[in-house]
């Protein structure tokens, strides 16, 4: 039995468009100036997680499941989605625009023996007059679409949205997006590193080169269909979990804490993982007391029924787990 909440060690990742945020807002250890991701649990294949303390410091993420199974995943979980852990969880500081791309679905991504890739965005930060692009203004077509590839005007057919700290977005696959400059965004996805990148801004690496397009894969694997509204809508009551995204991959909700409160799990036939939004949360289960900060992320196995959670002023976690 896994008798203890996990902690991991973040990997950071060197990006293009990457800044400082994560140093300097979330404290993360690193000496880079450009860091984009802080990949906070992982199983993507030359990225696993290790586990940063009590029992099983020093074992990674896949182990953990190969040996525990149920225990750390629940049954449903690991007879849905095997002996690979099922989510990806990030914090991501954007200094520049991302590319604009897309994600494949499941069916497309098997092609490359790949999970497919549905993420949500939470917005921790964000700069004055920050902006994502998510979905189409109108309904579109592969032609329209491609005529405005070619001729470099997507942007006139692509929604662009202002953002606000607390502002949340549900990207399934298909829905082309990019996440704009000034932002910083925790980030939960299904395990993929598949993007289909569609234009990045004719901008050169630092070799020089130019980054690759995947201009056939992602016309597969574009939704041209409008919504009326990309920005998810929740409430936020104080020490209950509000249900913010759920889909078949995860359902994440927030937890403003203040105070003292328990918290039973026992009806989840999952993994609980939380990230700290705001503030701090001190976290308890029998004789072990974790504190996580603003921008740190915990994982409790779901063998696990009971933990109490502990914040002197308000703060803020995202919940995630999968129905």
């Amino acid at each position: 039995m896994i008798n203890q909440l996990l902690r991991f060690t973040p990997i950071l990742k060197q990006k293009i468009w990457g800044g400082k945020k994560l140093n300097q807002l979330l404290h993360k250890n690193s000496d880079g100036s450009n860091i984009g991701e802080s990949w906070e649990i992982s199983d993507v294949d030359g990225d696993e997680s290790i586990v940063s303390n009590g029992a099983f410091k020093g074992r990674t993420l896949r182990s953990l499941l190969e040996e525990y199974k149920y225990d750390l995943v629940g049954d449903y979980v690991y007879k849905t989605f095997g002996k690979q852990f099922p989510l990806l969880i990030k914090f991501i500081d954007a200094k520049e625009v991302l590319s604009i791309q897309v994600h494949p679905d499941d069916d497309l991504a098997g092609l490359q023996e790949s999970f497919g890739k549905t993420e949500m965005w939470y917005v921790m930060q964000a700069d004055e007059e920050a902006s994502i692009i998510i979905g189409f203004k109108e309904n579109s077509s592969k032609e329209e679409y491609i005529q405005h590839l070619n001729n470099k005007t997507l942007l006139s057919i692509l929604n662009i949205d202002k953002v606000a700290k607390g502002d949340v977005y549900f990207v399934p696959p298909g829905r082309v997006h990019a996440i704009g400059a000034g932002l910083l965004i925790a980030e939960i996805q299904q395990t993929s590193d598949l993007t289909y990148r569609i234009y990045d801004w004719d901008r050169k690496d630092i070799d020089g080169n130019y980054r690759e397009l995947h201009t056939e894969k992602a016309l597969k694997a574009i939704d041209f269909s409008a919504e009326s509204s990309y920005k998810t809508t929740y409430v936020k009551q104080e020490n209950v979990a509000n249900q913010v995204v759920t889909c078949p991959y995860f359902t994440t909700n927030i937890l403003p804490v203040k105070g003292k409160k328990g918290i039973d799990l026992s009806e989840k036939d999952s993994f609980i993982i939380y990230m700290c939004v705001e503030g701090e949360v001190t976290f308890f289960y029998k004789d072990q007391e974790e504190v996580v900060r603003k921008g740190e992320t915990i994982l409790i196995p779901a063998c696990i029924e009971k933990v109490e959670v502990l914040s002197e002023s308000l703060s803020e976690l995202l919940e995630t787990y999968i129905k």
